[in-house]
C-alpha cells in the first residue's frame, strides 16, 4: 500500500452525526459506503488483504440506518 492516501468518510447512522479517518489506495462512492456500514457495525472487514467480503451496497446500508455518506481525501 505505497500509493495509500488518507480519506476521511463522514455519515448519519439513524440521524447521528459520525465519522471516520481511512488508509486505502483508492475511493469511490460505493467503497465509502461499504466502510461506513463496516464503522456502523454492519459490514465485515476481512481478516486477511487477499479474502475477499461481499461489500456493502447503498440500498443495503440505508436499511439499517445509513444515510448522507461523503468522503474527502484528507489535507
Amino acid at each position: 500500500m505505497i500509493n495509500a492516501k488518507l480519506y476521511v468518510i463522514a455519515y448519519n447512522l439513524h440521524g447521528e452525526h459520525k465519522s471516520f479517518v481511512i488508509r486505502a489506495a483508492a475511493m469511490d462512492n460505493a467503497e465509502a459506503w461499504h466502510w461506513a456500514s463496516c464503522d456502523a457495525g454492519v459490514g465485515r472487514i476481512g481478516r486477511y488483504g487477499r479474502e475477499k467480503v461481499k461489500k456493502i451496497s447503498k440500498p443495503l446500508a440505508e436499511r439499517y440506518g445509513i444515510t448522507e455518506v461523503t468522503w474527502r481525501q484528507s489535507n
